[in-house]
């Protein structure tokens, strides 16, 4: 089965932030120019579909330090264990962080083998929808900030938005 492919843009506090998805799922949400982001080229058309109206009232919400409800259908493509570190994203409280050494620990447990902090740090960088699956949640094992595909000043607001606890 073959899925039209949309693409539209969103104007967020911090900046233009491009959608896309089918027109029941996302698969994109990321900041414009941000490390990772795919080409929506010639695959994409641009419209303004429901479920983008969806997101945007979703990503409003949340911008007005709101909690919105985890409702956005998403269609994640990645590798399995890409997967399933952002199945692990999904479940950090909104205001609360973790850390890749957690996360590592975490998927350790589940997959009965050990897991490095540095490559759950590079399934976290390719997460490919922003702020949805809250990758802005993770930082360093000191608490710090650490990188963020967006940039570092996105994830400070983010983070301070929820009235998260990191070291500043």
């Amino acid at each position: 089965m073959i899925f039209m492919k949309y693409v539209y843009t969103y104007e967020s506090p911090l900046g233009t932030m491009v959608m896309a998805g089918t027109g029941s799922s996302l698969t994109n949400l990321d900041f414009k120019g941000q490390l990772y982001m795919p080409d929506f080229g010639a695959d994409y058309t641009r419209k303004d579909t429901a479920l983008f109206k969806r997101v945007a009232a979703w990503l409003d919400e949340y911008f007005l330090g709101k909690k919105p409800e985890p409702n956005i259908p998403l269609s994640l493509e990645g590798t399995e264990f890409r997967k399933d570190v952002w199945k692990i994203l999904q479940n950090i409280p909104y205001g609360s962080t973790t850390t890749y050494g957690m996360i590592a620990k975490e998927m350790a447990k589940e997959r009965g083998q050990n897991m490095s902090a540095q490559a759950v740090g590079g399934a976290v960088g390719h997460n490919p929808v922003s702020i949805i699956v809250p990758c802005h949640r993770v930082i360093g094992s000191d608490g710090s900030l650490t990188g963020y595909a967006g940039g570092k000043d996105k994830k400070r607001f983010l983070l301070d938005l929820e009235g998260a606890s990191y070291l500043k």
